[in-house]
């Protein structure tokens, strides 16, 4: 269209040309013995209207030889839009877990598709894979390493199946060999380190988060937090080695493991342990200090109370507030305000500090610090209704952290090995002690108290009513704004009668009847 158009625009200007031009001219034609006389414009417009009709007489021809490939375009072209439908609706089929209809449709598309050999390759082991059958979907994976654009995909599904065969063994090998054949394959990489880790082998983790660092698979954030966990359980492993060598192997990870996360508190607390243990305890005060301005966690500040063994408790108490002066809208802050308050015996600045915390949820372990607060206060009664209170409050889980046998954060390999995952990915510590309701330190004091009913004071504690003391015995009375009334005495059962003579007994009081006597009519 645009050519004709071409065309008649210029047969047009040419007319107007020679139209408007003073001397139209004069043409003349002999052709078979005919002489035939024009003018100069009607022969210009003749001759571009023979030359347009010659075309568009070419270009119908042309139009009626490629008739039969043009409709063997169309058929191929419709054959291609019907495969195409089939791999779309095979792909959802095998992903919604419809192994059947998945499988109808990859067959479908193999007969109808010749140019996208790969995608129905694809198809049909995902569909033998989400019918349950594993011989077809292995040979299907199997068939894809014979293409060398295939073979990524091919040991992926070889693995899967691998792993749930139960073949670990096979599936790590897959997985090596995919990864060494491609740089980004992040799938690979996450199936290796996790084996890493289950095994316990950080040192080979820490060579795989490098290598996955320089490949550019995890960003430099999870890779820091990645490399600051398992340093911390390298040196979990090697703390209480008796080789001197291996702790100082420890002191060396748990250092580099501060550095790299300073919110990380167990390799903080590791690495104050350790220095602190060499020596160097103002430097492993500072690794607590920077800690508990990003991440206060109970463990830290019970590390940095250690660290020094030859101060009163005034001073004591000092260090540690000053420690808490360091986040001070901190949960855990407001809690070791206390905490140093009730080390240095100053019972009024401890009450005043609790009193922070009556906003935060009931723990058992606030519970039980309210409870120590206000028995060294001389209330003691109201140290009872916060005992009852914890009794059913839940635990916290950073407190599960703490192991009353030993060392914070005194985790086994499959512990650390679950906490360098959540970590390097979330950046939050997993409790497994908690999770598995390990007994820890206890949250509630033992008072030295007698037993007493623990409903009023914990109603008085809720509602802030004076709580009135129950004695053990109350002795109801005047005193007491009760007016005693004494108990109508028991009633003494009668003597047993003698039996009568005849030898009939009297039944006894005890086995008497309870029905009415008869009545005669």
């Amino acid at each position: 269209m645009i050519r004709i158009a071409l065309v008649l625009a210029l047969a047009a200007a040419v007319a107007v040309a020679v139209l408007g031009a003073r001397d139209p001219g004069a043409a003349h034609m002999i052709w078979l013995g005919y002489r035939v006389d024009m003018t100069a414009a009607a022969a210009a417009l003749l001759t571009l209207f023979a030359a347009l009709m010659a075309t568009i007489l070419w270009r119908g021809l042309l139009w009626l030889l490629e008739a039969p490939a043009r409709a063997a375009r169309g058929r191929q072209d419709g054959r291609r839009k019907q495969g195409g439908e089939a791999l779309t609706r095979g792909f959802l089929a095998a992903a919604a877990g419809d192994g059947s209809e998945a499988r109808r449709l990859a067959q479908k598309a193999a007969d109808l598709v010749d140019d996208m050999p790969h995608l129905v390759r694809v198809l049909a082991a995902q569909a033998a894979e989400a019918a349950g059958d594993m011989p077809a979907a292995k040979a299907a994976y199997q068939a894809m390493m014979g293409f060398p654009d295939m073979r990524l995909a091919g040991l992926k599904g070889q693995m899967q199946i691998a792993l749930a065969e139960g073949d670990r063994v096979q599936a790590l090998r897959h997985a090596q060999a995919a990864y060494g054949l491609a740089k980004t394959a992040r799938w690979a990489w996450r199936a290796l380190l996790e084996s890493r880790l289950e095994g316990g082998d950080w040192a080979a983790a820490l060579e795989l988060i490098q290598g996955a660092q320089e490949r550019k698979i995890v960003s430099p954030i999870v890779a820091d937090r990645t490399r600051a966990a398992l340093l911390a359980a390298s040196a979990a492993a090697q703390e209480t080695a008796p080789d001197e060598r291996m702790r100082k192997d420890a002191l060396d990870y748990a250092t580099q493991s501060a550095k790299l996360a300073p919110d990380f508190a167990p390799g903080v607390v590791m690495a104050a342990r350790l220095l602190a243990a060499d020596g160097k305890a103002q430097r492993a005060a500072g690794l607590i200090e920077t800690a508990w301005e990003k991440a206060p966690h109970p463990a830290l500040w019970l590390a940095y109370r250690d660290l020094r063994t030859d101060e009163t408790p005034r001073e004591r108490a000092k260090r540690l507030a000053a420690l808490a002066a360091r986040n001070p809208a901190s949960r855990e802050s407001r809690i070791l305000s206390v905490e140093s308050a009730l080390i240095g015996g100053e019972i009024g600045l401890a009450r005043l500090s609790a009193k922070t915390l009556e906003a935060e949820p009931l723990t058992a372990r606030l519970a039980g610090l309210m409870a120590r607060a206000a028995h060294a206060a001389g209330a003691t009664d109201e140290a009872r209704a916060w005992i009852a209170r914890g009794a059913a409050a839940p635990q916290e889980p950073d407190w599960s952290d703490l192991d009353p046998e030993g060392r914070a954060f005194a985790y086994a390999p499959a512990d650390w090995a679950r906490l360098v995952s959540s970590y390097a990915e979330t950046g939050e510590l997993i409790h497994p002690r908690l999770e598995r309701s390990e007994r820890g330190l206890s949250d509630l004091p033992e008072l030295p108290v007698g037993y007493a009913e623990s409903a009023p004071f914990v109603q008085a504690a809720e509602t802030g009513a004076p709580i009135m003391p129950i004695p053990d015995d109350p002795g109801f009375g005047p005193d007491f704004g009760f007016d005693y009334v004494a108990a109508p005495p028991e009633p003494v059962a009668p003597p047993p009668r003698p039996a009568p003579r005849g030898g009939r007994r009297a039944a006894s009081p005890r086995g008497a009847s309870t029905k009415p006597p008869r009545t005669s009519k």
